[in-house]
Parts: C-alpha cells; sequence; structure tokens
C-alpha cells in the first residue's frame, strides 16, 4: 500500500502517544491517564476527596464556590487553562476559590511537581502559588523545561536557592505527590479538568481547558 502523508505521521504520533501511557502508568503503579479531551459528564457526581489543609488553595475554604483542578505542569492545555483560572480569580474575588491538585504524567512533570512542594516548604503557600505560575510562563510545554531552571525559578521568586536545591534533591516530596493524584486517578478523566462546587454540595464540571467565557457562564449560574 503507497504510504500517503496522512499515514506517514500517523505511526509516529501513535508511538509517542503510547510511549507518554507507559510513562504514567509506571510512574502512577500501573495506572493510564486520560488524554485531556473533554468528556460529557456534567450531569453525572463526580467523587471528588475533600478539600483539606493539605490542599494547595488560593482563596478561602469558606468562599461559595471551590474550583478543584488537576493539572500537570507539562500540559499545554493546562498552561493555557491555568491563565483562564487567574482569570476567574481576578473577576470573582473572594466568592470563588482554587484548589490545585498534581496530576503529573508527562515526564518531567512529577519532578516539577516536587519542586513546588519544595517551594512550599521553604515559602508556604504564596510561594506555592508563585512557583507555578512561573513554571507556567516559564514551559513551552510538552516536557519542555530544561530542570535546570527549577532552583531559578525559586530563587527569582525569592527563596534561598541552597536550601531549596537540598529540597528538591532529596526527593521527599515525591510520595506525597503521589497521593495527591489518588481521587483523580479514580475519576479516570485528562487534564486540566476541574469541578466546582458549591458550599451545599452541588457540583460542575470544567472540561479540559474551556475558556474564560464558558467557564463564568457556569459560576455565574451556581452564584445565582
Amino acid at each position: 500500500m503507497e504510504e500517503t502523508p496522512q499515514n506517514k505521521y500517523l505511526v509516529p504520533l501513535a508511538i509517542i502517544v503510547a510511549g507518554g501511557l507507559v510513562a504514567a502508568a509506571i510512574y502512577f503503579g500501573g495506572s493510564t491517564p486520560a488524554t485531556s479531551a473533554p468528556s460529557q459528564d456534567n450531569n453525572q457526581t463526580i467523587e471528588v476527596a475533600p478539600v483539606t489543609e493539605k490542599d494547595h488553595i488560593l482563596g478561602s475554604r469558606d468562599a461559595e464556590l471551590v474550583i478543584v483542578e488537576y493539572s500537570d505542569t507539562e500540559c499545554p492545555w493546562c498552561k493555557i487553562f491555568h491563565e483562564t483560572m487567574k482569570e476567574v480569580m481576578s473577576t470573582y474575588g473572594e466568592r470563588v476559590a482554587w484548589v490545585y491538585r498534581h496530576v503529573p504524567y508527562h515526564s518531567l512533570a512529577p519532578k516539577e511537581a516536587e519542586a513546588t512542594e519544595c517551594a512550599t516548604e521553604l515559602g508556604g503557600n504564596q510561594a506555592f502559588w508563585k512557583y507555578v505560575d512561573k513554571i507556567f510562563e516559564t514551559t513551552l510545554s510538552n516536557d519542555s523545561l530544561n530542570p535546570d531552571e527549577l532552583p531559578k525559578i525559586a530563587q527569582e521568586i525569592g527563596l534561598d536557592i541552597s536550601t531549596f536545591n537540598q529540597c528538591i534533591s532529596s526527593g521527599r516530596y515525591a510520595e506525597i505527590v503521589k497521593e495527591n493524584i489518588q481521587d483523580w486517578i479514580n475519576l479516570k478523566r485528562g487534564t486540566p479538568y476541574s469541578v466546582i462546587l458549591t458550599q451545599d454540595g452541588k457540583q460542575t464540571v470544567i472540561n479540559g481547558a474551556e475558556s474564560f467565557a464558558t467557564v463564568k457562564i457556569k459560576i455565574d449560574a451556581l452564584l445565582k
């Protein structure tokens, strides 16, 4: 059979995708993540682990709405949606809170997730959010961020680079990163994947990197 231009690229693409899923399966102990394609499950009840003091949260736990996001710092759609969530927080202020949970299935993302935890150890919750913001600003996604940039980012946001390097070299947050994604594994969704929670138990799903306009419609409907 003659090789068409389409077939020429389909095989390498399939190999790349398969390789990524195998790597994820190894890191997550056999679990295979989905892609970041949206799924139609807004009418389903999603079992999201309760928000606790261990979570990274921007805003108040008592906010009218809490958006729990599952994200990967090397996921290109997560990079886009991160800006959407920053716009959400800027628009709604104290009415909405943002919870960030790690789903590092790209090969460089686990160490980046650990770096954010080290940033938290050194500078608290504020340093976590500054560090995550800077990673998304710096990386071009899909495992493009040179690991040598991690301590540079720490220094740029005001952390002690020597202490940061000791923390990330220790690997002491590797298990915490794995534990952080356990409920996402149960969800079997791609990234980014977010669930809007109300104080009275209602929920609405944000599938993938939905636009700010789309997310705003969902938020406004729950705030009425």
